[in-house]
Order: structure tokens, then C-alpha cells, then sequence
């Protein structure tokens, strides 16, 4: 939807993301996307370096969240939530939806 603005889709996608499930680290992203890595974890390098984000450590994982600090980061949330607005709805739930503890073993998805 912002990809003409943003300049690749995997870009609207992290952002999303991030605005969303309030951090998230590279693998994570790309699994829920169907991305590939590479794409994401060059997509969070650049907003990084360009100070849209912020990461920090985790164990060894790098967790990525919008930075507070972003100049037009009211600006963002607003575009990015009017955007989140025209993703199907099945999709809208989806990112909604947040797991709080792991799937017991076998038990069948639903």
C-alpha cells in the first residue's frame, strides 16, 4: 500500500510491524511475512542507521522498536495506522494477535 512512498514493500512491512507488536526482531518479521531475511534484517540495518529505529540486545538476538526520539515519529504512527486501516481484515487480526505463552505440545492449531 506505502510502497511507492517507502520504496519497497518489506519496508512498509517492518514498520507495520513494529508499530503494531511494539518490537520485534528480524526472524520473527520475516517468518510472519514470508519474507526473506536478508530483505528484513537490510530493512531494520537502514531505518536504523537513518534513526527510525532503535535495537538492542537481547540474549543474541537484536530486538528492533520505533525510536521515541524520531523526529516524525507522530507522522509515521498516523500513516502507518491509516494504511493498517485497508489491510484485510484476516490480516488486521493476525498482527493483532499476540501469543503470551507457547503452544503446548500437540495440541492442534486453531
Amino acid at each position: 500500500m506505502l510502497e511507492a512512498i517507502f520504496g519497497a514493500a518489506s519496508k512498509e512491512k517492518v514498520l507495520l510491524f513494529l508499530l503494531i507488536r511494539k518490537s520485534g526482531y528480524a526472524r520473527e518479521i520475516c517468518t510472519f511475512f514470508g519474507l526473506s531475511l536478508s530483505a528484513v534484517q537490510k530493512t531494520l540495518e537502514n531505518l536504523e542507521l537513518g534513526g527510525v529505529l532503535i535495537s538492542r540486545s537481547v540474549g543474541r538476538t537484536r530486538v528492533f522498536e520505533l525510536n521515541p526520539r524520531y523526529a516524525f515519529l507522530n507522522e509515521l504512527e498516523n500513516l502507518l495506522a491509516k494504511a493498517f486501516e485497508y489491510y484485510p481484515a484476516a490480516e488486521r487480526e493476525r498482527l493483532t494477535m499476540v501469543r503470551a505463552s507457547p503452544r503446548r505440545k500437540g495440541k492442534p492449531k486453531t
